[in-house]
């Protein structure tokens, strides 16, 4: 024996939506504007310290390490190189770009000059962004 319910469907009616939110988030999103670099895309330039490098060099030879990165000075005079050490292999890095495809484009001027390039992501030390007020 079955039984059978027979029940109402209601339709949902509309309603309202209040949105609470803290006063400060309008301040905080007005100072925002403030702190962007002129010109430049809010999305492009970060002030978090992190940021892209190129790394030319990944091996167990100091001395090949060291060469590398004396190579790299000799030809890109002004861009801060790093090396650092982790056993068993040291790793030479060079640049210090904000943008992924700034990074990119030092790339490719090094295709051919270095082995196993790679762009690494992680904390950097930004340039300094001149005001043209000097």
């Amino acid at each position: 024996m079955s039984m059978f319910f027979a029940t109402a469907a209601h339709a949902q009616t509309r309603g309202t939506v209040d949105v609470v939110k803290d006063p400060r988030i309008d301040t905080l999103a007005a100072r925002r504007s403030t702190l962007k670099v002129a010109g430049a895309p809010a999305a492009v330039y970060s002030t978090s310290g992190y940021g892209y490098r190129v790394q030319i060099y990944n091996g167990s030879s100091r001395k090949e390490a060291y060469n590398a990165q004396a190579r790299f000075v000799e030809e890109f005079l002004g861009t801060r190189t790093y090396i650092s050490y982790t056993v068993p292999n040291y790793k030479v890095r060079v640049g210090d770009f904000r943008t992924r495809l700034e990074a990119e484009k030092l790339l490719q001027e090094l295709k051919g000059k270095f082995t196993s390039l790679f762009i690494i992501s992680g904390k950097i030390n930004p340039p300094k962004i001149s005001t043209g007020n000097d």
